[in-house]
């Protein structure tokens, strides 16, 4: 399982970062791809499959992303979370970029030092209060955490939930996973992706012919 993985300092949602992101599987839709592990692939991974061999028919990148007022308040308030993440770790938090391989990538929302990435959801008091007391990550999240150490090689993945209607001391909350905690999972992850670029192949074939 080793990934020889290039990596732009790229920004997010700018047009040259959407033009490396076209025809390649991402670590934000790993989630779709795990889903109903060991056995075929659900009607959400197969649109996800025919959109990816579209892209990488046409060059173009298509339309099947989303935004609502949940995924635009995420991207306003990011900026405050890694401020915050920053004073509570003592730490310095660089651009993500994109980590990349012909065939899939990953944008992580910040890396720190040499050894870490974060990834910040910005959320709605429900949600933030469900992690509180659950003590640990959302699991909503957990592929594309593992993929971020997947795809990153890096040592460990923050989650940061952060809540700007909480209270100062519980803004921010942040749970860690270790790298070697997670070996089998990456595991599971490659051969499952695997499967599914032999479905995005099978698919542009179809096309072309």
């Amino acid at each position: 399982m080793k990934n020889v993985i290039q990596f732009s300092n790229v920004e997010q949602n700018t047009d040259e970062w959407m033009e490396l992101r076209c025809g390649k599987v991402t670590a934000s839709n790993f989630g779709i791809i795990m889903a109903n592990e060991g056995k075929a692939f659900g009607e959400p991974a197969k649109k996800y499959a025919l959109n990816i061999a579209l892209e990488r028919c046409t060059g173009n990148k298509t339309n099947h992303g989303f935004s609502n007022a949940h995924t635009e308040r995420g991207h306003e308030q990011e900026p405050l979370a890694r401020m915050l993440y920053e004073e509570l770790t003592y730490s310095t938090v660089t651009n993500g970029g994109f980590f990349y391989t012909d065939r899939f990538g990953d944008s992580p929302d910040g890396l720190v030092g040499d050894a870490g990435v974060i990834e910040i959801k910005s959320v709605i008091p429900s949600t933030h209060y469900e992690t509180l007391c659950r003590g640990s990550f959302d699991p909503a999240y957990k592929w594309q955490l593992i993929g971020h150490l997947y795809c990153t090689g890096r040592n460990w993945v923050d989650f940061v939930s952060y809540c700007d209607d909480f209270i100062e001391s519980k803004k921010l909350l942040i749970y860690r996973l270790e790298r070697n905690d997670y070996i089998g999972e990456m595991k599971r992850l490659h051969e499952r992706k695997t499967q599914f670029i032999k479905l995005i192949d099978e698919i542009t074939l179809k096309i072309r012919d």
